[in-house]
């Protein structure tokens, strides 16, 4: 696993508010807690399952750290450290975007869930992601399973963080976003046009072959490395925040693995 420093994905852990502690037995170390938190989120393995001979300490201690870390905002940056990094290698490429939404079935009625019209009603919630033109996850957002993809695209042009580098002024807005049928409304176009970005969006009743596949396929692609985690491939947890964790941590993977693959 990466070490901890500035450079590697764990360094927002070292930002995080430091708790205070009443005397009683020592908190179990944050790197070891990272490590059991990564554990869950590759294997899909309940917490309570984590075995402890690995030495990440319970699956409680676990969960409490990945709650308590999303309360410090922790996630977010973890993210955010590999994007501007790939934007200071000119690798991230904001010429355009794509966005799509996945579902995924939730397994205890957590809130953001919701009878889904492509799972025989069964509740579940959808994962709705934007991608750069190469792929990169810029930012996803947690909704209910009957919610239509169309209703979360501003929501996620306004979740893309100022990506910033070394010069320049911090960017977040991509030129160009590309969406399939679902998002196809005349509404949502001039909301996307305010923004200050073009919307590239298939029209219902056309034939197929508009040639948008061959750009936001990217977004597929990436949704099914994100869903290579197999903690996210079904949702288990109640609490929406502790769920958002797990895509955020998985987000900020796939742009570290990224990242280190540059020659």
């Amino acid at each position: 696993m990466p070490g901890r420093g500035p450079g590697s994905p764990a360094g927002p852990l070292q930002q995080a508010a430091p708790r205070t502690r009443r005397p009683g037995r020592k908190r179990h170390p944050d790197r070891l807690v990272f490590q059991g938190i990564l554990f869950v989120l590759y294997t899909g393995i309940g917490r309570e399952h984590l075995p402890p001979e690995l030495g990440f300490g319970s699956g409680m201690t676990c969960w409490r750290r990945l709650a308590e870390w999303a309360g410090d905002g922790v996630w977010p940056r973890l993210h955010e450290e590999p994007l501007a990094k790939l934007r200071g290698a000119n690798v991230l490429d904001f010429s355009r975007a794509a966005v799509d939404g996945s579902h995924i079935r939730a397994s205890k009625g957590p809130q953001e869930t919701g009878r889904s019209p492509v799972d025989r009603g069964r509740a579940g919630s959808k994962h709705h992601l934007i991608t750069d033109a190469t792929g990169i996850p810029l930012a996803v957002t947690l909704r209910g399973g009957n919610r239509n993809d169309v209703t979360q695209l501003i929501p996620l042009l306004d979740a893309v963080p100022p990506v910033r580098r070394q010069r320049g002024r911090p960017r977040r807005r991509p030129d160009v976003v590309l969406g399939d049928r679902g998002y196809d409304h005349d509404k949502y176009r001039r909301l996307v046009w305010a923004l200050g970005v073009k919307p590239v969006i298939a029209r219902r009743g056309t034939e197929h072959g508009s040639g948008l596949g061959t750009q936001r396929w990217v977004v597929e692609r990436t949704f099914a490395h994100l869903h290579w985690f197999r903690r996210l491939r079904i949702r288990w947890e109640i609490r929406d925040d502790v769920h958002k964790a797990f895509l955020t941590l998985g987000c900020a993977l796939i742009c570290w693995q990224r990242l280190v693959s540059l020659p």
